[in-house]
């Protein structure tokens, strides 16, 4: 008997159904995520490489130990200092994810890109505060599988880049973006040209963690040089602890839900 062409997997991972599998990994998304009455979500973008504080202490304490290199100490103190944005994106997270519950309907969840560091500080954090919490995962050869603390019916799998930041984008009602690596910057500048150019609606952008993105980011060269307006900055918001982030991103987020603001 012929193989129906649905079932045709030698077809399906070919060249030529390309097509389909990008649609797929927009409609079995799509599906998912209204059978589990996700409608809006608070994006968390950050390193795949920043420890908990407590890998980074036993990491570097091992490494003293063991008289391992200077460059492998510095390496490790690095480290220590990113493990602090860590437990700060999972209090975070926590605040947030416990605010949501306490307006009512789960109005929003906490999302991230499912993997490890910032990721799964974000979806520990939420899982924490006895919320659900998605993870946008992506096929890579490193750095790149499921952290523990997705809800397993909300824990995708993606391909193509570009539909895993359709979705991060399509859902999204606010974004904070933690100190990261290529990833997080390609995120960071494709959410702002979207609503910078109209093609997104407004969200809050909140950029955590001034020392690390002051030194790697000169957002006011960008206006001095005038390949950004100076109402271009204004779409972004600067936070250091999470409770400087907390209040920030629940006046903005509040005229979004009908309920106001409850105290935590």
């Amino acid at each position: 008997m012929p193989t129906k062409a649905y079932r045709n997997a030698e077809f399906l991972t070919s060249p030529g159904a390309r097509t389909l599998r990008i649609l797929a990994e927009y409609l079995e998304p799509e599906e998912r995520f209204q059978r589990e009455h996700i409608e809006k979500v608070v994006v968390f973008f950050g390193s795949a490489r920043a420890p908990s504080r407590a890998e980074a202490e036993r990491a570097l304490v091992l490494a003293r130990r063991r008289r391992a290199s200077t460059e492998e100490i510095g390496r490790l103190e690095v480290g220590l200092k990113l493990s602090d944005y860590y437990e700060d994106a999972r209090r975070l997270a926590q605040l947030l994810t416990a605010w949501a519950s306490q307006l009512g309907g789960e109005p929003f969840v906490v999302c991230s890109g499912g993997g490890p560091g910032i990721m799964e500080a974000a979806n520990q954090g939420a899982a924490e505060a006895g919320g659900r919490s998605v993870g946008l995962n992506i096929s890579l050869p490193r750095e790149q599988q499921p952290n523990p603390y997705i809800t397993e019916a909300l824990n995708f799998e993606f391909h193509y880049f570009f539909m895993r930041k359709l979705w991060f984008v399509q859902l999204a009602c606010a974004l904070v973006v933690f100190p990261g690596g290529f990833g997080t910057l390609d995120e960071l500048a494709e959410v702002l040209t979207l609503i910078q150019t109209g093609r997104s609606k407004g969200m809050p952008v909140l950029i955590y963690g001034r020392a690390f993105w002051e030194e790697v980011i000169d957002f006011s060269a960008l206006e001095r040089w005038g390949t950004i307006d100076a109402k271009d900055r204004e779409l972004l918001s600067w936070a250091d602890t999470p409770e400087e982030a907390f209040p920030l991103l629940q006046e903005r987020l509040a005229p979004q839900f009908s309920r106001t603001i409850i105290p935590t």
